[in-house]
């Protein structure tokens, strides 16, 4: 278990003994190398050049930074906005990122703003402030899950958070904590992924929970303390698609999410998920 990702991340693997204690401390250099490269928080990250510079002048960005606003952009146009990572100039605004002095905090949001161009290249058309947090820290676990499975790992949980995700030839049990506290049985988890996300935490909550939602077409989020969990093959999609859930209508949510490639797994009433292997 290490700090990163703004939360514990914990590695639980499976094999031959060597093995696993590399290839666990690869996983972990994985996602440090990803939390530098997309941090909105590290004013020194690839990220955060790319909101101070990338309306000036376009921007090359690793291949990884690369593939997340590749897939972010995709999810954006799929979700008919309801996925949207130029809305960190609200974020900044009320408090929930911190400001590192980008050219405007005005400027409107909507993904149009941003061009992928040949080289790996970024442009913002106009100054939004990009955030990748809802992407991520799914994607980072992602990478080490990878690399756990290029390392020739049986069987292992990769866990930031609430953000999860499973490979190996046996399932991980899995529950959600509801709105009263108790553990509801979620039956197993088997070669897939799980993300939450919380949305208008009480006091309480939000010492442990410091994240907020914003709704890129500036509709209202709801006012009750909920956490929405999806499964997706991948975790980079369920951390996304929660968002998804989070601000779709209520009738609508589980289709938005099926139609994007994951499966709504919380009622309404849910406010958390663990696992345990």
């Amino acid at each position: 278990m290490q700090p990163l990702l703004g939360t514990w991340v914990e590695i639980r693997a499976r094999g031959r003994a060597g093995r696993v204690e590399r290839a666990v401390r690869s996983a972990f250099l994985h996602i440090a190398r990803a939390q530098r490269r997309m941090s909105f928080h590290d004013p020194d990250s690839t990220l955060s050049r790319i909101n101070l510079c990338a309306h000036h002048s376009a921007q090359q960005v690793d291949v990884w930074t690369w593939d997340v606003l590749r897939k972010a952009l995709h999810l954006a146009r799929a979700s008919d906005g309801f996925f949207d990572v130029t809305v960190g100039a609200r974020l900044v605004a009320c408090g929930a990122l911190p400001d590192h002095g980008y050219a405007s905090l005005h400027a409107p949001t909507g993904s149009d703003a941003v061009e992928l161009l040949p080289g790996r290249r970024v442009r913002l058309h106009r100054p939004v402030v990009l955030t990748l947090d809802g992407i991520a820290k799914g994607y980072a676990v992602d990478l080490a899950t990878a690399c756990l499975q290029r390392a020739g790992v049986h069987q292992a949980v990769v866990n930031a958070g609430g953000d999860l995700r499973v490979f190996g030839p046996e399932p991980v049990p899995i529950a959600v904590r509801n709105a009263h506290g108790a553990l509801n049985d979620a039956g197993q988890l088997f070669n897939a992924a799980v993300a939450s996300s919380i949305v208008a935490p009480d006091a309480q909550q939000r010492q442990r929970f410091t994240a907020r939602l914003i709704h890129p077409k500036g509709h209202a989020v709801p006012s009750i303390p909920q956490i929405w969990t999806v499964r997706a093959d991948q975790a980079w999609l369920a951390d996304a698609l929660t968002k998804v859930a989070a601000l779709a209508k209520p009738g609508q949510r589980a289709a938005w999410v099926a139609r994007l490639g994951g499966h709504l797994m919380t009622p309404e009433d849910a406010t958390g998920l663990e696992a345990a292997a």
